[in-house]
């Protein structure tokens, strides 16, 4: 059973054929309707907020402190496209940032390998999931909120309700605290990770053949797609991201805590289905997961300099979610009943 189906609704050349200026523009400003709405945001709280919003401190602070969560909205998209969900995410965070710091304090282990060891067993736990959804044909909702918790236990074990604290390198450290350019490189990490995902899976028959399993992995099978294989490659590549953002998130903090992690289960999740409302509307696509995760982090940021509560970024994510959901699903209906009635495309002749 699929917990997400990909349908482009972006509109085609012949859906804009015969259309007036204004209706062509009101056909494509869903499209991208979440940049445009960003960018009015930030023209928004520069001009109300002059001497905290648009400055580098703040910027440099967004992107910071949202690259986490750009991150693992990115882990989530990859599983999207295929029609999957991964709910590991948010718990593997938990358990992959204390390990970080565990291997190094506990065993000595340099930070190099103790990197390398996440994010190899975090892709081991993808490889996992992946098999329970298609091998033991478990929905991957339910797979994944499972193992996501087991990971959420042993954190809990590995820590014993307390911190982890230990002496870090500077290389291990240097992983979050790094600027290039005056770019935070967490900030270049999401860049890079963006582009090669879009090119992947925009540019290649690799991703052609994942956005065929998401929207009809019956098609795809009979199309000789190895349709087993591709989704449990996407939930490995699912928690190696995550695996990756968990040494990231470590070399943030200094410490790892089991309480730390969850928080970033919703945020990323929204982020990667606001994605569905943009660029390519009704599909998961990467260009839109970012554009999702920016029109939080400029939001959250500018209320908060309005002095919103501590309640207002949750507030705030989930009502994004919901407004943007029932924006897409009402541009959905819209274009269906527009083919069904060719004729509201156009007005009708009146020559002869």
């Amino acid at each position: 059973m699929q917990s997400i189906k990909s349908n482009a609704l972006e509109p085609t050349v012949s859906d804009l054929a015969g259309l007036t200026r204004l209706q062509v523009i009101g056909r494509t400003l869903p499209v991208y309707g979440l940049p445009i709405l960003t960018v009015l945001l930030i023209i928004l709280f520069s001009v109300a907020l002059p001497n905290t919003f648009p400055t580098y401190l703040n910027v440099r602070s967004i992107l910071s402190d949202k690259a986490i969560v750009a991150l693992l909205s990115l882990a989530a998209t990859v599983p999207m496209i295929a029609g999957r969900i991964d709910l590991t995410i948010g718990f593997g965070i938990v358990l992959w940032h204390v390990l970080a710091i565990y291997f190094q304090s506990a065993f000595g282990i340099s930070w190099g390998i103790s990197v390398m060891m996440v994010i190899a067993i975090a892709g081991l736990v993808g490889l996992l999931n992946g098999l329970l959804v298609e091998v033991a044909h478990v929905d991957s909702f339910i797979a994944t909120l499972g193992t996501g918790t087991i990971l959420y236990a042993i954190a809990l074990w590995v820590t014993d309700g307390r911190q982890v604290i230990a002496t870090l390198p500077a290389g291990f450290l240097s992983l979050n605290s790094t600027f290039l350019l005056g770019i935070p490189i967490p900030a270049l990490y999401v860049a890079a990770l963006t582009i090669v995902l879009w090119v992947i899976s925009e540019r290649l028959p690799l991703g052609r053949h994942v956005y065929a399993i998401g929207a009809n992995e019956k098609a795809a099978k009979l199309n000789g797609i190895p349709v087993r294989g591709y989704i449990i490659g996407v939930f490995v590549v699912s928690g190696i991201i995550t695996g990756f953002a968990g040494c990231i998130l470590a070399a943030k903090l200094r410490i790892g805590q089991a309480n730390v992690g969850l928080d970033f289960l919703l945020p990323a999740l929204v982020g990667a289905f606001l994605g569905t409302t943009t660029i390519k509307p009704g599909r998961v696509n990467v260009l839109g997961t970012i554009c999702g995760v920016l029109i939080l982090a400029v939001g959250i940021s500018g209320i908060q300099q309005f002095g919103g509560a501590f309640f207002v970024e949750p507030l705030f994510n989930g009502a994004t979610l919901v407004v943007s959901i029932a924006l897409a699903a009402f541009a959905q209906r819209r274009r269906a009943r527009m083919r069904l009635d060719p004729g509201r495309r156009s007005p009708p002749d009146q020559s002869g």
